[in-house]
C-alpha cells in the first residue's frame, strides 16, 4: 500500500504495515505561545555533549487523515480522531507536543472549494482534541495533511493562480478559529512533492502573511519543503536554495523536515542503513539551518524497535540537541488505528513503546 520512492515518509494516510484495526506530569509552556526554553544540560546516557532541551518534543497523532479517498468519509469507518486517553500517556511521559493531521477535503468540501465553507462536524472533531491537547498544557500542530494537494488537483502558484489564492484564503480561515489558542502550531502543508521548490516557498511564504495577517500572532508556524520535506535531500531537491529567505513579521517560523532510517528514508522498513544513519541524515541540514540562522524541528522521525535503529534514533536526537538549532522532534506515530504497525506508539501496548519510548525517546525529554 506504500508508494515507494526515494525520500518518502511513510505517512501517507491509512496505511499502516497492518490494516489499520479499531481500538478504542503536566507539559510546561509559558502560555504564551512560546515555549520556555530548557537551557543546557549535560549529556545524558546515550549523549556525550551538552545539549539543548527541545522546546517541542511528542508524537503525531494520526487518525483524521486515514481513508483519505472518502470524502467526506464517515467517522469511526473511514477516519477517527485522536483519544484522549492517548494525549493524557504522554503528557504524562512529559512530551509536551501533539501533531494532528487531517484532510483538506473533509474540513473544505470540494463542493465549497478550498477558499469555501468549513465542514462545521470536521471543524469540531478538530478544535475538540486541539482544545484537549492544549488544555493540558501541551501544544497542538494543525497538520493540512495533503502534500500540496487539493480534490485531485496541485496548489501551485502557477498553473492555477486562483487555487493559490484559494490556499491563502485557506489559511485565513483557518487560522482565525485558532488564533486566540497560543498553544496551537501552525503546519502549513505536509509533505509537498511533485513540485519545484520555489512554487512550495512562494506558497509557504503566503500563508505566513496570510496567517498573521488574520490576527494570528503569537503562534509558531512550520513551514515545509518539497520532495516530502526530506532533511538528507534539503539540499539536493532545490530547498537549501529558496527557504533561507523565509520572513515572518513576528519572528516566529521553524523549518519542518521529515527523516526516516531504513535504505530509502521511505519509513517502510523496521531496518535500518546503520547504527550511525540518523546523525549522518541530518548532517546537511543542521549545517544549512545554522548558516542560515534558522530553527528545524523534526516533524517525522520513525524506526523499527532493535537495537540497531534505536542508536541510530538515538544519535539524530543527540545530533539535533548538541546543534543549538533544533526546537523540537516528533515521533510518527500514535493514533486508535495503527493495529500491529511497527512504529506505532499508540497506548498501552503499540509496537514501539516497549523499546523505543523508553531506549530512544525518554532521555531526551
Amino acid at each position: 500500500m506504500y508508494l515507494q520512492h526515494p525520500d518518502y515518509s511513510q505517512c501517507l494516510p491509512g496505511t499502516a504495515t497492518a490494516s489499520p484495526t479499531k481500538t478504542t506530569s503536566s507539559a510546561s509552556s509559558s502560555g504564551t505561545g512560546t515555549p520556555t526554553s530548557t537551557g543546557t544540560v549535560p549529556g545524558n546516557s546515550v549523549c556525550a555533549g551538552s545539549r539543548t532541551k527541545f522546546k517541542f518534543f511528542g508524537v503525531s497523532e494520526s487518525g483524521a487523515e486515514f481513508g483519505g479517498t472518502a470524502w467526506p468519509g464517515v467517522l469511526g469507518k473511514d477516519y477517527t480522531w485522536p483519544s484522549p486517553s492517548s494525549i493524557d500517556y504522554f503528557v504524562g511521559q512529559g512530551f509536551n507536543t501533539f501533531r494532528v493531521p487531517f484532510l483538506v477535503e473533509r474540513m473544505n468540501p470540494p463542493a465549497n472549494g478550498l477558499a469555501g465553507a468549513f465542514d462545521q462536524t470536521y471543524l469540531s472533531g478538530l478544535k475538540t482534541i486541539v482544545n484537549y491537547i492544549t488544555g493540558k498544557g501541551a501544544f497542538a500542530v494543525i497538520d493540512p495533511h495533503n502534500y500540496m494537494r487539493y480534490n485531485n488537483a496541485i496548489i501551485t502558484s502557477v498553473s492555477d493562480m486562483g487555487l493559490f489564492a484559494s490556499f491563502t484564503t485557506f489559511w485565513t480561515n483557518l487560522a482565525g478559529e485558532f488564533k486566540s489558542n497560543a498553544n496551537v502550531i501552525f503546519d502549513i502543508m505536509n509533505e509537498p512533492y511533485g513540485i519545484d521548490a520555489s512554487t512550495v516557498f512562494t506558497l509557504n511564504q503566503a500563508a505566513v502573511n496570510a496567517i498573521r495577517a488574520a490576527g494570528a500572532t503569537q503562534q509558531l508556524i512550520l513551514v515545509e519543503g518539497t520532495a516530502w520535506t526530506g532533511a538528507w535531500s534539503w539540499q539536493s531537491s532545490g530547498n537549501a536554495d529558496v527557504f533561507g529567505a523565509i520572513k515572518d513579521p513576528n519572528n516566529n517560523v521553524a523549518i519542518q523536515m521529515h527523516q526516516y532510517l531504513d535504505s530509502d528514508s521511505s519509513g517502510t522498513s523496521a531496518t535500518c542503513v546503520s547504527s550511525t544513519i540518523g546523525a549522518e541524515r541530518l548532517q546537511e541540514a543542521t549545517q544549512w539551518l545554522q548558516a542560515n540562522g534558522l530553527k528545524g524541528l523534526l516533524g517525522e522521525i520513525g524506526a523499527g524497535s532493535n537495537a540497531q535503529c534505536i542508536s541510530a534514533v538515538q544519535g539524530a536526537l543527540c545530533a539535533m540537541q548538541e546543534s543549538g538549532v533544533w526546537i523540537g522532534a516528533l515521533w510518527w506515530a500514535a493514533g486508535p488505528w495503527w493495529g500491529d504497525y511497527f512504529q506505532s506508539i499508540e497506548p498501552p501496548n503499540g509496537a514501539a513503546i516497549a523499546q523505543i519510548l523508553p531506549q530512544a525517546l525518554k532521555p531526551f525529554l
